[in-house]
């Protein structure tokens, strides 16, 4: 399988749609429960990065990062639809955002998970990322999991 990444507006009716499929899984595995996403104005005005992927004609998934200071980026939105599970498009996902960020200068990328995401756990710990304090909203937070790399 093929797997496209292209740069887009998290504002695109793709994106959107994208997003909506992620907060209804994280919805349904969390329910009552908070969902950690994006306001997409306050994203774009910081410099978040969006990104899709596609294999074939199908929008696969998605992907985003936001700079949280001058060194570090926050990887956020990570989604691939369950058709397209365990092919390694949320690997190539990764690798693009982390490509992006290293790109524009960044050297550290941090993110946050929940412990009932066990396919992301194994994601970005192959991906290189380990266990870090919570940071932001995920102080306190009896789901989270935080995780940093070194790029």
């Amino acid at each position: 399988m093929n797997i496209e990444i292209f740069e887009m507006a998290i504002t695109e009716g793709i994106a959107s749609g994208l997003i909506a499929e992620l907060d209804a899984e994280l919805r349904q595995r969390y329910p009552g429960q908070p969902i950690h996403g994006v306001d997409a104005g306050e994203f774009q005005a910081a410099g978040g990065y969006f990104v899709v992927a596609r294999a074939s004609a199908e929008y696969a998934g998605c992907g985003a990062f936001r700079p949280v200071n001058a060194s570090t980026v926050e990887i956020k939105r990570m989604f691939v639809r369950r058709t397209f599970r365990r092919r390694g498009t949320a690997r190539i996902i990764l690798q693009a955002l982390e490509a992006e960020a290293k790109r524009r200068g960044y050297t550290r990328s941090i993110l946050e998970t929940a412990i009932r995401l066990p396919e992301a756990l194994s994601l970005y710990r192959a991906a290189g990322y380990s266990d870090i304090d919570p940071f932001g909203s995920y102080v306190g937070s009896e789901r989270s999991v935080c995780l940093g790399k070194e790029l």
